[in-house]
């Protein structure tokens, strides 16, 4: 057993970093300011738009994109079991109503033929998640989305580095939305951004992101001196400070080498768990790049001889951390009074939210960690 806890979903924080928050923090401008804004270009940039829009959280991310899209009381919103709260939260403060669709038991993504069968009069939106960092169908998905005249907003918390068909994630629908958690693949501690084409859904995204000004506190000092901002509408506390921009704005820059890293790290774990009885994670479409955030395992009691429980407990003592990714939806109690939501009427997220453990997967992880996390396993499934 090793000597050390071993952290799921550590992110790697190098010199830049560290040098970038030393100096915001001497410079005494720690809102939102010139590192934010220099972030937002380098994530535009990174993903092929000409608006990021930066902001404390992808949860408020996923929030004012439903406010900007126009989402009313009583419009809903299909979107899928498997995923974080947030994701129906956000459509929740909005206003609408979440409707769940299955996912895909093999893509664990949102099955568009079972979107299809969720769509109302009511419906007025798809929130599809790239689950793990793999890309959801967007060909079939945005095809309903224009057959019904649907927004479609991308929860990219999971998929900074993800493509469908030669198209960045968060590029395909009309807005996307980044996670920068400290377990994500591009980390400022929190914060989030939204990724637009449209100049209007930028400009409100930014506005509603700041009380409703007209401008931040950065922009209203010009060549011409002090500009009076204006209230325009009644907006939110969503802002990306700069403190938090610093570390980003360097992360973005290694988007690519961490990819890579995460890649080797992928395959020896294929390599070295494929004799076990576990479920590994399906092959991705040549057409398609994963994100490569979630390594995630499916550990079935009849198969293994221990239960995801079990076996999550196993490797904490063998001092691994992990985590799980995600209980279906429909199991928390919130979301079954309130919507009547029964956990098999959702089979295919059930199956995978009673099975499913993330093994850790960061570019810190040496050679030695990736091994330490394969002998667990096998020692925890006894082989």
């Amino acid at each position: 057993m090793r000597k050390s806890y071993l952290v799921f979903g550590q992110p790697p924080i190098e010199q830049p970093e560290v040098d970038e928050v030393l100096a915001c923090l001497r410079s005494a401008w720690l809102g939102t300011g010139p590192k934010a804004a220099e972030f937002e270009k380098r994530i535009a940039a990174y993903k092929g738009v000409p608006y990021a829009v930066g902001l404390n959280s992808c949860t408020a991310g996923l929030h004012l994109a439903c406010v900007v899209l126009g989402l009313q009381p009583g419009d809903e919103v299909v979107t899928t079991p498997m995923t974080f709260c947030a994701t129906v939260n956000a459509i929740v403060h909005a206003g609408a109503t979440p409707v769940l669709a299955d996912v895909d038991p093999v893509t664990m993504n949102i099955d568009p033929a079972q979107v299809r069968r969720k769509i109302t009069p009511r419906t007025k939106a798809l929130l599809p998640v790239h689950f793990a960092g793999r890309p959801c169908d967007m060909d079939a998905l945005m095809a309903i989305a224009r057959e019904h005249r649907l927004k479609v907003i991308e929860d990219c918390a999971h998929a900074i580095e993800t493509e469908y068909r030669g198209q960045k994630a968060g590029t395909i629908g009309d807005l996307g939305v980044l996670s920068f958690y400290s377990t994500k693949n591009i980390v400022t501690g929190e914060g989030g951004m939204v990724l637009t084409r449209d100049e209007q859904l930028a400009r409100r995204t930014k506005r509603m992101g700041l009380h409703g000004m007209s401008a931040d506190a950065w922009k209203r000092f010009t060549d011409d001196g002090y500009k009076h901002y204006d209230v325009e509408e009644i907006g939110f506390k969503y802002n990306l400070m700069d403190l938090q921009a610093a570390i980003g704005m360097h992360q973005i820059t290694r988007v690519e080498p961490y990819w890579q890293r995460r890649l080797v790290l992928w395959q020896r774990y294929m390599k070295e768990l494929g004799d076990l009885p576990i479920g590994l994670p399906a092959p991705w479409a040549s057409h398609e790049r994963h994100a490569l955030h979630l390594f995630t395992i499916l550990v079935d009691k009849q198969r293994c001889g221990v239960s995801r429980d079990e076996m999550l407990m196993k490797l904490h003592q063998q001092n691994i951390g992990t985590g799980v990714h995600y209980r279906s939806l429909p199991n928390m109690s919130v979301y079954r009074r309130r919507f009547g939501w029964k956990p098999e009427d959702y089979p295919a997220a059930q199956a995978i939210g009673d099975r499913t453990l993330s093994l850790p997967l960061t570019p810190r992880l040496t050679d030695d960690d990736a091994g330490d996390v394969i002998a667990a396993v096998r020692q925890a499934l006894g082989a």
